[in-house]
């Protein structure tokens, strides 16, 4: 989960379902969308896997009466493709990254929010919002946040590591996991030339690939999910993990060291919206204004371990978990957004990525 308008910024920051009258069981989210239109009191929530705590699902429903639908996503460019299938319609609350909301706002999936439905729309945080995806508010509601991050544990790894270029260090030799990202890690090697996440020229990106198969001796795995047990468990020594994962890993371990590259943090936010052609859209518009609330937006980030974008909730995050929700306040570093890039462009990454994994036996 998990994705990144080029912006500098100082972030400093303090840091489903019972139907109404029922007593049954929620069912576990499934990874299939709804086949049937649903009755009035029901809501199609379609985002990936974990995204929320059970109880806050099932006090939205002990409290409106409307049964959550919770279906769930393996990629963004998955979720585009049913939203575009269904012309808009089949879901009511779709959470995603920034760069696919962009695409399905650009195509007319995405209903504008009627923000008198939202009175708690005040407590989100502004430094997550007017970014490139949803410029003036008109559409999304973030839900989270998060940075390409770096975490090593000291007594694994021979070398302090301060950089994305550090990780190309022999004394990392098939010690290293990445996110299966492309574009993340692709990035990490346009950072190291100097470059920018979303460059277009199909040179640079050339010259980033064959950057990145020099990293190929040091790469023991690439996968998206669960890396922070790789970590935790000594199967490699570093690690290029989502925020949820660090937040994971470092809660466990308080040992780890988590880095915040000198070349520039990739920087991302998820954001809910309705689609254009939602079944119930005023129960969409119930339900984000309910995950707005401060006490149920601290269950949330302390659930999935992404940066708090909701500032009346801040105050109320434990203590254990704020070093982990938000950048450090000292952080004085560049940030950059990964954006949607040319179709030629993006060929030429899918490319690079490609020889990168068989360079790395994945």
């Amino acid at each position: 989960m998990k994705k990144f308008l080029a912006l500098t910024l100082i972030l400093a920051l303090a840091l489903p379902t019972f139907a109404a009258c029922s007593k049954e069981e929620a069912p576990a989210p499934g990874a299939d969308g709804p086949s049937q239109p649903v009755a009035a009191g029901e809501l199609n929530l379609y985002t990936w896997e974990n995204m929320f705590p059970q109880e806050v699902l099932e006090g939205f429903t002990a409290e409106t009466g409307i049964k959550v639908n919770y279906s769930s996503f393996d990629t963004d460019e998955t979720m585009l493709a049913k939203l575009e299938t269904a012309k808009g319609g089949d879901y009511d609350v779709i959470i995603a990254d920034d760069y696919i909301i962009e695409t399905a706002i650009a195509e007319g999936l995405v209903a504008p929010l009627n923000k008198e439905l939202l009175p708690n729309y005040s407590n989100v945080n502004p430094i997550y919002q007017s970014q490139f995806f949803d410029p003036e508010n008109k559409y999304t509601v973030p839900f989270g946040a998060g940075v390409q991050t770096l975490v090593y544990n000291p007594a694994a790894v021979e070398k302090e590591i301060t950089s994305y270029a550090d990780l190309w260090d022999a004394s990392l030799q098939d010690n290293l996991a990445v996110i299966g990202n492309y574009r993340v890690v692709n990035g990490m090697a346009l950072k190291v030339l100097g470059e920018s996440y979303n460059v277009t020229d199909i040179a640079t990106i050339e010259a980033a690939g064959k950057k990145l198969l020099e990293l190929a001796p040091n790469i023991r795995l690439i996968k998206d999910d669960n890396v922070q047990d790789d970590l935790l468990s000594g199967e490699v020594g570093a690690a290029v993990m989502y925020t949820s994962q660090v937040t994971l890993a470092c809660l466990q371990n308080p040992d780890l060291k988590v880095v915040y590259p000198t070349e520039g943090v990739g920087f991302g936010v998820m954001a809910q919206f309705v689609p254009s052609a939602a079944p119930n859209p005023e129960a969409a518009h119930k339900f984000m204004d309910y995950i707005l609330r401060p006490e149920i937006a601290k269950q949330c980030f302390e659930f999935m371990g992404y940066y708090c974008t909701n500032k009346a909730a801040d105050e109320l995050i434990e203590d254990a978990y704020k070093p982990f929700l938000t950048l450090p306040e000292d952080f004085s570093g560049e940030t950059e957004m990964i954006q949607n890039i040319t179709a030629e462009a993006d060929e030429a990454h899918v490319k690079a990525w490609t020889e990168f994994k068989a360079a790395c036996g994945q």
